[in-house]
């Protein structure tokens, strides 16, 4: 893994160096004897190289040196301008020598991230243990991503279940509402018809000449014994109103319905319970 970094540096960094070398000896050559030219251009490769080999020093025991990386990346510059300078006032293939003016600095940058790599790199147990570490928290994740669209799926099951028999309870009150409301409109039809009071006043003795009695709805509960009618003759209405009024008002607070009539048929009175209703009402 680390020559990946490694060699892309060095290999940079030889090619930068001979092209150095190479273009101050020409340059220079022209100008001064080229020992002289050659003494200049080792110069300058070899300060690079030396400040170099020292920053790789210090990486290798975990130091860092500011001025020692200043004076490495100034050998840079001063290589990247020499060739920068003889692109220019080069006759002939200017464009090319200026393509290859930028590699100093490239090898020192390819040093740069060489020097990351290896302030970062880990061990492979540590790599090991880190993919551990991201696969579980992966599976416990899909675990709670599986947890919940279960939980899901089975909420909305339960939510569709309960409104399909909360629906089917309401149609099933409403139903029974429907029956009971026709049930009580056909009974309430048979009381307030003139055909139905006719028959009823039919088959029991009349109240008032040429009134017909008012039927109303059975009242459901414990129902009173009628003692026997005797021969003895009607009484009246404002006789058995009277009577009516003293029983209902022989206690207080008033009697009910109920107890009045029985009493009043316990105390040998006769009255048919239609007659007996008509003069509660009155006197109510």
């Amino acid at each position: 893994m680390r020559t990946r970094t490694v060699l892309p540096a060095g290999v940079m960094t030889a090619v930068s160096m001979v092209l150095t070398l190479a273009v101050v000896v020409m340059w220079l050559g022209a100008a001064v004897p080229w020992p002289v030219a050659l003494v200049v251009g080792l110069g300058i490769d070899g300060g690079w190289l030396a400040t170099l080999a020292y920053e790789r020093r210090l990486a290798a025991q975990g130091d860092h040196s500011t001025p020692v990386t200043a004076v490495g990346w100034s050998f840079g510059l001063i290589a990247t301008g020499v060739l920068v300078a003889h692109a220019l006032t080069a006759d002939g293939a200017r464009g090319a020598w200026l393509a290859v003016a930028w590699l100093p600095l490239a090898a020192k940058a390819l040093w740069l991230v060489h020097g990351l790599w290896e302030r970062t790199a880990l061990t492979p147990a540590a790599l090991d243990a880190i993919a551990g570490i991201q696969q579980e928290a992966r599976d416990e994740a899909a675990v709670a991503r599986a947890r919940l669209r279960a939980e899901a799926a089975t909420e909305e099951t339960r939510l569709t279940a309960v409104t399909a028999a909360g629906a089917r309870v309401a149609r099933v009150q409403a139903r029974t509402a429907e029956t009971l409301a026709g049930a009580w409109s056909t009974l309430e039809a048979a009381r307030r018809g003139e055909d139905t009071s006719r028959a009823l006043t039919s088959v029991t003795s009349p109240v008032t000449p040429g009134v017909t009695a008012r039927w109303d709805l059975p009242v459901w509960g414990p129902s009173e014994p009628v003692a026997a009618l005797e021969s003895a003759p009607a009484l009246t209405d404002t006789a058995l109103d009277d009577l009516v009024r003293e029983i209902r008002d022989s206690e207080v607070p008033a009697l009910s319905y109920r107890e009045m009539a029985a009493r009043f048929r316990a105390a040998g009175h006769s009255a048919s319970e239609v007659r007996l209703r008509a003069a509660w009402k009155r006197v109510a």
